[in-house]
């Protein structure tokens, strides 16, 4: 079996739930068709064991011949090895399938989540992400494996409908009939349950949206005394959530009583009829069985082909989720024709007057820590607002957007450590700079106290570590990164003075003469840059070294030293 997921999964189809399926079918078709060919073979095989059977009892039994009894015992046994490597080998064939199409979709979400970066949590609540990755994955999966053991039941039921209209066409006509009035009514109850799991998942995704905050800002809330109220809140919305979902498991119920049902009723009329017939003289007793295990074999199919259309429609709902992710633009699109990336150059903002140059270590220091975020997030091209920011005079608007995010890393404290072994969460190409990058971001400490060292598992959101900790490795990580262009954001703020003088001492050497911009306050961190610029309402107002602007600029001398 290949290895999954694939390194390319592709470029989806997000015309529509169905395309995107189909487009998932089609990216592993070889599997997909071998497991449709396992899945009629293991399925006709079974349709016939009950016209073996009647055979060997009109001939070995009835007639008390032995010899065709033994013929007919052993094309039994072949019929039955047939079935069990077609069943294995189909069985092998879905599980591969449903985890290619789960993946593949993990990868393109996460891809698109990527693309969109800054812009994902201004267009897409984090419930409806969250909901891909949880739920509709598993949909997805099941509707791309079901496919095989419904186009099975198909040929087995036209095979055994077939088979029964040359023995008896009044009983094949029975099961010509009564097949589609009993596919009828099943689809009579999957459309109300495809109104109310579309219900269900939107609710859900809401919910789940409102819990992620509610986690996020506890602290805030318990500190302004909002906690009864936002949980008062997520009741209410929980309970709406349980309701909605009773609604979905009542129609799931009756799809599920119906299933047992219909094909019981239908079993025991087949069976009525033939055993009327047998005593009638119109059919032999070996016929009876067989029409009765013809009965009794239908219930299978029968019920895999309402399994299969609940779970397409279950994939269908949790495709157009998908489709809808992957349908958002960000704000930031990249040129239809590409301008050639510069060489190494300045990096300019027009709107605040920051040049950047290049090989050297530039601090911005800004009066309002936001001004200093927004001109950051303009360097590195994630607004709208930076479009005229330049780099080597070239518009980053007139860039590959992928080529810029090479080049210009923005590190900010909103930056999470993920869950996993440290050293993939360090260095996940594997360039082999994490040492280096530890000690010049004075992390060495944080990983030799771990009790495998970077071979240790990072808990979620590195909540396993302190606030400076983190820091210090989320700094160590964007070293390791090593871009033309790092912009790193308030750095060392959540660290001790010793440990902040240690980084600002080994930051310049560790960059190694790329260009590399720092947004801080901290005198310890601006007295190590080669320059220094003043951001006051906004804009650049005073530059020079950190010593030429404490004699120079009494609001800068105030800013930084906090008087």
């Amino acid at each position: 079996m290949r290895d999954l997921p694939p390194a390319d999964p592709g470029s989806p189809d997000h015309r529509s739930a169905s395309r995107y399926l189909g487009w998932l079918a089609r990216r592993t078709w070889v599997s997909v068709s071998a497991a449709i060919l396992f899945a009629v073979v293991w399925m006709v095989c079974q349709a016939f064991v009950p016209a073996v059977i009647g055979r060997a009892i009109d001939a070995g039994l009835t007639g008390r011949d032995g010899r065709q009894l033994l013929i007919w015992s052993m094309v039994l046994l072949a019929v039955g090895l047939v079935q069990a490597g077609a069943g294995l080998l189909r069985h092998r064939r879905a599980v591969f399938n449903w985890l290619s199409a789960a993946y593949r979709t993990v990868q393109v979400t996460v891809r698109q989540a990527g693309r969109l970066g800054a812009a994902l949590p201004r267009r897409l609540e984090a419930g409806e992400v969250v909901a891909i990755g949880t739920a509709d994955i598993t949909h997805i999966g099941n509707a791309i494996d079901i496919t095989a053991r419904g186009v099975g039941s198909v040929v087995a039921v036209v095979t055994v409908t077939t088979i029964l209209l040359l023995t008896s066409v009044p009983l094949g006509l029975v099961v010509v009939l009564g097949i589609p009035v009993l596919m009828a009514v099943v689809s009579l109850l999957i459309r109300p349950l495809h109104r109310r799991q579309q219900a269900y998942r939107e609710q859900q995704g809401r919910l789940t949206a409102r819990a992620t905050d509610l986690v996020g800002g506890l602290r805030v809330l318990r500190g302004v005394g909002g906690e009864p109220v936002m949980s008062g809140r997520y009741r209410v919305e929980s309970q709406r959530l349980r309701s909605a979902g009773v609604r979905v498991a009542h129609v799931e119920c009756l799809l599920d009583a119906a299933q047992v049902l219909l094909p019981g009723v239908f079993l025991v009329l087949v069976t009525w009829l033939g055993a009327r017939f047998a005593i009638s003289g119109r059919i032999t007793v070996g016929q009876l069985v067989s029409f009765y295990g013809y009965a009794a074999f239908l219930v299978s199919p029968l019920r895999q082909l309402t399994e299969t259309i609940d779970k397409l429609t279950r994939g269908h709902v949790s495709g157009r989720r998908v489709v809808s992710m992957l349908r958002v633009r960000s704000d930031l699109r990249g040129p239809s024709l590409p301008r050639p990336a510069p060489e190494r150059g300045d990096l300019v903002d027009p709107v605040s007057g920051v040049v950047v140059r290049a090989g050297m270590v530039t601090a911005i220091a800004a009066t309002v820590p936001a001004d200093a975020v927004a001109i950051a997030d303009r360097l590195g091209h994630y607004t709208a607002a930076g479009a005229g920011t330049m780099l080597a005079g070239v518009p980053l608007k007139d860039l590959d957007l992928v080529s810029v995010r090479e080049r210009i890393v923005v590190a900010d404290n909103d930056a999470r450590l993920f869950s996993g072994p440290l050293r993939d969460d360090l260095d996940p190409h594997g360039t082999g700079r994490a040492p280096a990058a530890l000690a010049a971001a004075s992390a060495t400490d944080v990983v030799e106290a771990l009790p495998d060292g970077l071979d240790s598992e990072v808990a979620e959101r590195g909540r396993s570590f302190s606030g400076g900790q983190q820091q210090r490795l989320r700094l160590a990580r964007a070293l390791v990164a090593d871009p033309e262009i790092l912009v790193l954001v308030e750095p060392t703020s959540a660290v001790d003075a010793h440990t902040e003088a240690r980084v600002a001492a080994r930051l310049a050497a560790a960059r190694g003469g790329r260009t590399t911009v720092v947004c801080s306050t901290s005198p310890l961190v601006l007295d190590r840059a080669d320059h220094v610029l003043y951001v006051e309402d906004g804009s650049v107002i005073a530059e020079g070294t950190h010593r030429e602007l404490l004699d120079g600029s009494l609001a800068y001398a105030r800013t930084v030293l906090r008087e």
